[in-house]
């Protein structure tokens, strides 16, 4: 469990969110449909899933203050892909195979920015 008045929490758990723009439920579908190739087991589609989307999708179902400390080096993980791919962003949103790499940690680079209401 977290300390609920940690600034650098605070700023860790707002980057996050802001990278991984699918829902819960978007990305387990994806990673179930990506996981369900030739090598998937019918018993358990899920063992195939990238380890990593499995872990965003697990933080993706907790509050702030649930978080462990794997939890914190996951979602530092996740940031540092969203830095790099800021860097990449117009060949990613074209290259399928990008795309798909970002989408397996929960960030559809072609679906549009969320907008502050």
């Amino acid at each position: 469990m977290t300390d609920r008045s940690d600034p650098e929490l605070d700023r860790l758990w707002q980057e996050f969110h802001e990278f991984v723009n699918m829902s819960s439920g978007e990305l387990r579908d994806f990673l179930m449909a990506a996981g369900s190739g030739e090598d998937a087991s019918p018993e358990n589609p899920g063992r195939w899933m990238p380890e990593l989307g499995q872990e965003v999708l697990n933080i993706l179902g907790k509050r702030k203050v649930d978080l462990t400390p794997g939890d914190l080096e996951t979602m530092r993980r996740v940031v540092g892909i969203a830095e790099d791919a800021e860097a990449h962003a117009a060949s990613a949103a074209q290259d399928d195979r990008q795309r798909r790499s970002l989408m397996a940690v929960g960030h559809d680079p072609l679906r549009p920015a969320r907008t502050e209401d």
